[in-house]
Parts: C-alpha cells; structure tokens; sequence
C-alpha cells in the first residue's frame, strides 16, 4: 500500500508528463530553490541566537564588570 505521500507524487507527475522540456525544467528550479530556501531558513534560525550580544569589550572586561556590580545584602543574624 503507497504512503499518501507517493499517491500525491504520483498524481503529480502524471499531471506534468504532458509538459514541455522548458517547464519540466523550470518546476525542476523551483522544487530545487524551495529546498534551498528552507535550508537558508534553518540557518537563520541558529543566527538568531549566535552573536546576539555585541560589545567591544573584551571578555575580560565584561568579567571584571559582572564582579563588580555584584552586591551581597545578605545578613548574618547572631544566635
């Protein structure tokens, strides 16, 4: 028994063997840039998250900086 997926290819050649080479051909480029459209999609995502926090400081800078603005407010209470 066929997957709907192969029903659904099947239909869809059947429909393009009529075609000429020319649109054979230029539904060939538009099947191959949609799946290089959604691989640039992927790729997009991961650059959401990678480089999202631009400074010039250095890491070392940043690190001095973190440790300085800590505050400690907590108190001891004698027994």
């Amino acid at each position: 028994m066929k997957s709907t997926n192969a029903v659904m290819i099947d239909n869809y050649f059947g429909l393009m063997r009529g075609l000429s080479k020319e649109h054979k051909i230029k539904i060939i480029a538009k099947l191959s840039n949609s799946i290089v459209d959604e691989v640039a999609e992927s790729d997009r995502l991961v650059d959401k998250f990678y480089g999202a926090f631009k400074t010039d400081k250095t890491a070392e800078d940043i690190i001095t900086e973190i440790r300085k603005s800590r505050t400690f407010n907590r108190t001891i209470k004698a027994f």
